[in-house]
């Protein structure tokens, strides 16, 4: 661990309070859920001789990914025989001293296939709160110095709402607004919760189906939606209502989500199928069978989509047609969805192997690789020029 004065920590832990970043990256996929980092500082040397800015351990395993808020990453966690004793960390991005730590016991279903964990669903943060989800649908709120505003174990009242392999959906905040998709073969919703109080604002049923997509929310074209993807389509619905605005209503996935850019929607849906509002219902403009997302969701960057099979198939297409303008094979098996910022895409595979793509010219080509030498099932994060990977036991920043 890197050493640093009292003062420059005390200052540092002082700014990651008070001053919000554009920089920072408070959800699943980043601010925009489309992978993608306006962050040209990333550095894209990468050899076995790379070395990290900090690691620091962690108290137990996870899928979820870190998120950034300031001068904060925070990252979640579940250990225990059960798999019932829920973590929430928060470090200090300069120097990956441990800021302040929070347990919480699991008031609901914690089994999970053994790949996954409790702590699979990413948190999401509104720059001034916190709001951890876990797969045993426990919503924790915390405010950023780690103190509980409140907790909803949605268990508690809906029972039945759990299936034996684990939830992961991810939620989202959208005008005072947490949305989360708790979708199970017996029962399911999404349901959207007062950021303030955790009260219940609205609840939707959803497709009986086991589903392991997460919400994503659209600011476009004058809409601001929550996208809600199941086996039966997309919703977008009306983040302080449930009000369904408009409907997809052809097959789509149920582990990789969707993702959008300024005025479409890319859906995991007989390969990718992209999607434009028009009126109460949506334009098909196009559909692809040769994009092909498996677990990890699409990557939207500079007019280009980019998917990714377990095997690690990387195949980039137009998003103006979906025509394929070219294929590349990395080494999988994959179940982290790739980031991308200043032309490279940084993808992780399963085994801890992190491989640079320069994905921007009209080949690809692999500009660098670092072994991490640990179990990675959770996607990366990017800000201020730096990466920050979390594997089973360890997270790491990579970067200025």
């Amino acid at each position: 661990m890197q050493q640093i004065s009292i003062m420059t920590l005390a200052l540092s832990l002082f700014f990651g309070v008070s001053q919000l970043s554009a920089d920072d990256w408070r959800q699943f996929r980043g601010d925009n859920a489309s992978g993608h980092a306006m962050d040209a500082n990333v550095p894209t040397e990468w050899s076995e001789n790379s070395q990290p800015t900090w690691t620091t351990g962690l108290p137990g395993r996870g899928l979820s990914c870190p998120i950034v808020v300031g001068n904060r990453v925070i990252v979640t966690a579940s250990s225990g025989p059960e798999d019932d004793r829920l973590h929430v960390l928060c470090f200090n991005t300069n120097t990956g001293e441990q800021i302040w730590k929070r347990q919480f016991w699991a008031t609901g279903n914690t089994r999970s296939h053994r790949k996954m964990s409790n702590a699979t669903p990413t948190p999401v943060s509104d720059g001034k709160q916190i709001y951890a989800f876990f797969s045993s649908n426990d919503l924790i709120c915390l405010d950023l110095n780690g103190n509980l505003t409140w907790f909803r174990g949605i268990t508690h009242d809906y029972p039945n709402a759990s299936n034996s392999l684990g939830m992961s959906s991810s939620p989202v905040v959208a005008d005072d607004t947490v949305v989360v998709q708790v979708e199970a073969d017996s029962e399911s919703f999404a349901m959207g919760l007062n950021t303030a109080n955790g009260v219940t604002r609205w609840k939707k049923d959803r497709p009986r189906k086991a589903n392991w997509t997460s919400p994503v929310h659209w600011t476009a074209n004058d809409s601001d939606a929550v996208l809600l993807q199941s086996s039966k389509g997309v919703s977008a619905v009306e983040p302080k209502t449930g009000k369904v605005i408009w409907e997809f209503k052809e097959s789509a996935s149920t582990i990789p989500s969707s993702t959008a850019d300024e005025s479409t929607i890319y859906i995991p849906s007989k390969g990718i199928t992209a999607v434009r509002p028009n009126g109460n219902g949506v334009e098909v403009l196009w559909n692809a069978n040769k994009l092909s997302p498996s677990t990890a969701s699409p990557v939207i960057a500079n007019g280009r989509i980019y998917c990714i099979n377990r095997a690690g198939a990387l195949t980039c297409g137009n998003v103006k047609d979906g025509s394929i303008l070219w294929q590349f094979r990395v080494k999988g098996p994959f179940s982290a969805t790739p980031v991308y910022a200043n032309g490279y895409l940084f993808a992780v595979n399963e085994e801890g192997l992190l491989q640079v793509v320069d994905a921007a010219g009209e080949k690809a080509k692999l500009a660098g690789e670092y072994n991490l030498g640990e179990t990675v099932l959770s996607t990366p994060a990017i800000s201020d020029g730096a990466l920050y990977i979390r594997s089973d036991g360890k997270l790491w920043k990579f970067g200025q």
